[in-house]
């Protein structure tokens, strides 16, 4: 009895329930069902808390390293344009001698002989000032030209897209296609977004809301909704976590980050980031092995589809 599958054992408590209750067993079973998801929900919060500790720790070490390389690389390049200029020599010299034997360069007309000797105190000086700044974000980092610049190729992963909790308001036939439905969908903006696509019935929905507007069948689809499907017959709708409302941001732990404004096409970075889109065994919708998340409500998952891809 012990190697039994859960789902037999939820049938058979089932099933004993409503023998001893058949009025309000249904009721009784339900209210069981929403506390174990609420309990698994709350294990996997608390996972996902402790990872954030982690990454939190690592991600003062790395600001650290970083910091440090900066401070290098500008000692190097410093280093370099010093070797380049010609310097006062520290030779004793008469006032007449020193006259004469001084080098014609090319500063301006405002620096004068005895700058000399505190060249060197000035620019360590604005050195650090410049490092203190860079790390405070009051200036931009180096130019991208260099190849120790850091952050010069734009990223590649889940938190360029805007994905959100939506609720649908409404929906009719599609004027030019028997298979398509013309949605309106309230992402928590001012006005409902128009979406194209098969009829689904469910009240919150996930939306991916910076893919650019596009006609389908003559009617313009301005967002898409998230699905999963084990094959082209199966298919449901991601479920956001109980209690999300329209507008709320669903976000990766692993993957922080300013979503894009509008997702480029000659980018296609749709294209390239949903193979990595997955329900799992558990049925939460993830990126990565990263599940999706509503902060402070919960996971996005699969109402009742697993280990299948999401598009």
């Amino acid at each position: 009895r012990s190697r039994c599958s859960p789902l037999l054992s939820v049938c058979s408590l089932e099933e004993t329930i409503l023998k001893l209750d058949p009025e309000d067993g249904k009721q009784v079973m339900e209210y069981f069902k929403a506390h174990a998801l609420l309990i698994r929900e709350k294990n996997l919060l608390q996972a996902s808390i402790r990872e954030q500790k982690k990454l939190l720790v690592e991600n003062a070490k790395l600001k650290n390293d970083i910091a440090q390389l900066r401070s290098q690389l500008q000692d190097k390049q410093d280093k370099k344009r010093r070797a380049g200029t010609p310097l006062p020599t520290d030779q004793p010299a008469s006032k007449t001698g020193a006259t004469a034997a001084q080098p014609v360069n090319h500063l301006p007309p405002s620096s004068s002989s005895h700058e000399g000797g505190g060249q060197t105190g000035e620019e360590k000086k604005r050195r650090a000032e410049r490092s203190a700044d860079v790390l405070h974000g009051s200036v931009s980092a180096p130019p991208t030209s260099d190849p120790f610049c850091l952050g010069a190729e734009p990223r590649m992963d889940a938190s360029r897209l805007d994905l959100r909790v939506g609720r649908l308001l409404s929906v009719r036939p599609h004027p030019l296609s028997d298979g398509l439905s013309v949605q309106e969908v309230d992402v928590g903006e001012n006005g409902p977004r128009t979406v194209v696509i098969k009829l689904f019935q469910r009240s919150l929905v996930v939306v991916l809301c910076n893919v650019k507007a596009s006609k389908l069948r003559g009617v313009v689809s301005q967002a898409r909704l998230l699905c999963c499907s084990a094959s082209d017959d199966c298919v449901e709708m991601l479920a956001p976590p109980v209690g999300s409302a329209p507008g709320d941001r669903v976000t990766f732990l692993s993957y922080p980050g300013d979503p894009d404004r509008e997702l480029q096409s000659k980018q296609r970075v749709w294209e390239v980031l949903k193979p990595d889109l997955q329900v799992d065994c558990r049925g939460v919708a993830n990126y990565k092995g990263c599940a999706f998340e509503v902060k402070g409500k919960g996971l996005c998952r699969a109402p009742s589809l697993v280990n299948c891809a999401i598009r």
